[in-house]
């Protein structure tokens, strides 16, 4: 009976079950997210390839479709793209 209580039916202890188990939670989770963020930057790689034209001038729309945040400091420029993805550019 206390052999139960601490171990799982297989003689492993409980609290290595639940370690376990968060674990593969976290794997899980983390796996979905990279999976949006590949599908994210697909879906960004199939917008611009399917641009009839060159980008040459400031484009709203496309901004607002593709952009994040930008982030302006001293040193540099962070550009973060819906997608999840970021780049710095240097000053």
């Amino acid at each position: 009976m206390y052999k139960s209580v601490l171990s799982g039916t297989d003689g492993v202890p409980l609290d290595e079950i639940y370690s376990l188990r968060e674990a593969k939670q976290n794997a899980q989770v983390a796996g979905a997210e990279r999976e949006g963020m590949k599908k994210r930057i697909s879906e960004m790689q199939q917008f611009l390839d399917e641009q009839q034209q060159d980008i040459t001038e400031y484009d709203e729309q496309l901004v607002r479709r593709l952009i994040e945040k930008i982030t302006v400091y001293d040193e540099r420029v962070t550009v973060e793209f819906k997608s999840g993805t970021s780049v710095d550019v240097r000053r």
